[in-house]
């Protein structure tokens, strides 16, 4: 945990000591003291190095006790065998943040690693807040603080920036120099071996000079810690990440990079939308919503008005806006007056408005001004192709015009490139977000409207369910001692009941004969299915039998499942088989299931059961623990849910009843980090309930 000050002197430092600083501009030490030069720090620098002398007209000291004073920041550009007692040095003098640009730790291999623990021990013991190391360093534009290796110091704006990737800061910043693009802080976590990600964003939220935060992840050290901080954030600020390391492939290349495991896609995606965070699949989208957000104020609505004098780009620009969640607004009466007015007769003044490609900027600013005074609609995207009668940087000068005095968020897709390139940047320069087509402006319109949403969202309701917390534990304890890697089901049926979850009645037989008693006790129709720790689907082989009426149908199935795994499975012991009273046979079979991710905990998952849903990909992930709207969205989420809720007069389904099965999920996952997986499957339900009619629990 970083205190609010010692990340006072990280972001904004009255003294600067660059720890190795050099003469040589072929040197790193070197480039670190010119940016500083360079930016305009109006703070004191102290370079440090054995030699003495001067570097760029400031005096040298030649080491660390020798300095006029304790720095509040120091940047150590030094080998890596000489990292730790630099460190221990500076602890010494008292100085509280610390900024490694070295290279060489946890990445390349174990001893690295465990020169970085060291580090990390050091910096936690003696109260010092420790960028990196690995890192490129740091930017205030606010107080011309360019601590970094970077070639360029971007422009003051209003965008925090923070990335685990040293080489994608320098290419973000070089970008950024061309591209009217400004920041307010820019960090290079690096290694993160104390400072966090979630220190960053929660020092971000609370920066007056910050007004949207975006950064680029690889992992997340303390997944709950991220979730709490980014709560915070996002309820004031909007937060758009993009998570790299989602594939495979990713994840090695991710270890490889900073030496910390990537963890699963759907955790991750699960973890950003729970804490309100915007994710991104590229840079494009990142930086084409920063500065959505950071210059044009949130729709109130879902209703966009589109401005076209092409009808095509119209065209493109309704299938994008039903595609991303938006409704096209229909103009009131006021509005069609207006219109009627000021376009041609052979306009459309239904939206998309088509003024026809003969639009001059006249026409252009009468049509804005009267869209902008309609009361339904909450966005405008303004579109301009370019014809011989277009005039673009008059067109573009009506749309900041009527934004400066519109409270609406306004927007432009200038399509092409030569001849709207004037126009493009005048808009760029004024604030106006433009585009070269319509869907990025209508994916950020979408991801504006979604964040005014999450800011207005019901509080959260969290439940609490009744369980015998003492008599799973008991359960579970026991297999732990005796080695078992999964629990017996008779064992996770007790673990289930503790929990309250809707199991049926069941008994454990090993003869056909002990399941013909069985199934007398139990009142017919019953169930048959096979049981053994080395078959984990028992459809698969055939191993269940269900609706079965009389002895005859139960001494039957016993034959025929134990006689078929046998045959299927020579390897797999053969325990017996359970009988079990009979859920309901009209309705539908879901999957419930939580597996412990390393980076953010118990992750829950639904779909419909059976092996479409997960091929398909049609399958929803919220961690736990939820909240009593996240298990009404992630029922709803599944593209199958209508299928749940009736179709062709079928009647739906218990919703509720599978919601109290997550939600009693939930606790059993956060009361037992030691169950590495559970799932409940088939889960049986239909208009009057659910009944789970098999799970399966593994321990770790």
């Amino acid at each position: 945990m970083q205190s609010d000050a010692s990340l006072a002197t990280l972001f904004n430092p009255d003294s600067v000591a660059v720890i190795g600083a050099s003469d040589n501009p072929g040197k790193l030490g070197h480039l670190v003291l010119a940016n500083l030069v360079g930016a305009g720090y109006r703070g004191k620098l102290f370079p440090v190095n054995p030699a003495g002398g001067e570097i760029l007209g400031i005096a040298v000291s030649p080491a660390i006790d020798q300095l006029p004073h304790p720095p509040d920041l120091a940047v150590v550009v030094l080998p890596r065998q000489q990292v730790l007692d630099t460190l221990a040095e500076l602890a010494e003098a008292h100085v509280r943040s610390v900024c490694v640009i070295t290279a060489g730790f946890r990445e390349t291999g174990r001893d690295g690693f465990d020169l970085e623990m060291e580090m990390a021990e050091l910096a936690r013991r003696r109260n010092m807040t420790l960028l990196g190391p690995n890192s490129l360093g740091l930017i205030n534009t606010a107080c011309g603080l360019n601590a970094t290796i970077a070639q360029a110091m971007p422009a003051k704006g209003s965008i925090g920036f923070f990335s685990q990737s040293g080489a994608l800061c320098s290419a973000i910043l070089d970008w950024a120099d061309g591209e009217q693009f400004g920041f307010s802080k820019f960090v290079s976590l690096g290694n993160k071996a104390a400072l966090s990600e979630a220190d960053v964003l929660e020092a971000l939220g609370d920066d007056p000079d910050t007004k949207v935060i975006i950064g680029y992840l690889e992992s997340v050290d303390d997944g709950e810690k991220f979730l709490r901080k980014a709560r915070a954030v996002t309820s004031s600020k909007p937060v758009i990440m993009i998570k790299a390391g989602t594939t495979p492939s990713g994840a090695r290349a991710t270890s490889s990079h900073t030496g910390s495991m990537a963890g699963s896609v759907e955790a991750s995606a699960a973890a950003f939308r729970q804490a309100g965070i915007i994710q991104v699949n590229d840079l494009e989208a990142l930086f084409d919503l920063a500065r959505a957000f950071a210059e044009q104020p949130l729709p109130q609505g879902p209703n966009l008005t589109v401005i076209t004098n092409s009808g095509g780009p119209g065209i493109l620009a309704a299938d994008a806006c039903e595609g991303a969640g938006l409704a096209l607004a229909r103009p009131g009466p006021q509005c069609l007056q207006a219109l009627t007015e000021a376009l041609p007769p052979f306009a459309s003044i239904y939206n998309p408005i088509d003024i026809i490609g003969d639009a001059r900027a006249d026409r252009y600013r009468a049509t804005l001004e009267a869209v902008a005074d309609d009361e339904t609609t909450h966005a405008v995207l303004t579109l301009l192709t370019p014809t011989a009668s277009a005039e673009i940087e008059a067109t573009a000068q009506a749309i900041i015009d009527t934004a400066a005095a519109c409270h609406k968020p306004m927007f432009a897709c200038f399509m092409g490139h030569e001849r709207v390139g004037p126009g493009r940047d005048m808009l760029l320069a004024a604030g106006v977000p433009c585009y070269a087509y319509p869907e990025p402006a209508i994916r950020a319109i979408a991801a504006m409207l979604a964040h005014h949403r999450w800011l207005n969202r019901p509080h959260p309701v969290e439940v609490c369910f009744r369980r015998d917390k003492g008599k799973a534990e008991y359960v579970i304890d026991k297999a732990r001692k005796l080695g078992l890697k999964e629990l017996p089901f008779a064992d996770a049926m007790t673990v289930a009941a503790a929990y309250e979850l809707p199991v049926p009645e069941t008994r454990l037989v090993r003869t056909s004969e002990q399941a013909v008693r069985a199934a007398k006790k139990l009142g017919y129709p019953v169930a048959l299915k096979i049981v053994s720790p080395h078959i984990q689907s028992r459809a698969d082989v055939g191993g269940v039998a269900i609706d079965l009426h009389t002895p005859r149908d139960v001494r039957d199935a016993w034959l025929d499942i134990t006689s078929r795994c046998q045959r299927k499975r020579p390897d797999a012991y053969i325990a017996g088989c359970m009988v079990q009273t009979m859920g309901p046979i009209r309705g539908r079979e879901v999957e419930v299931r939580f597996t412990q991710d390393p980076q953010f905990g118990p992750l829950l998952s639904f779909c419909l059961a059976g092996p479409l849903s997960e091929m398909l990909g049609d399958v929803s992930h919220r961690l736990a623990p939820l909240t009593l709207q996240d298990a009404q969205d992630i029922v709803r989420e599944i593209r199958s849910f209508p299928l749940l809720r009736g179709v062709r007069g079928e009647e739906p389904v218990n919703l509720a009843a599978i919601e109290d099965i997550l939600l009693s999920m939930s606790q059993l996952a956060c009361d037992f980090p030691s169950i590495q997986e559970a799932v409940l499957s088939p889960v049986l339900v239909n208009a009057e309930g659910a009944l789970v009619s098999d799970l399966r629990l593994t321990i770790g």
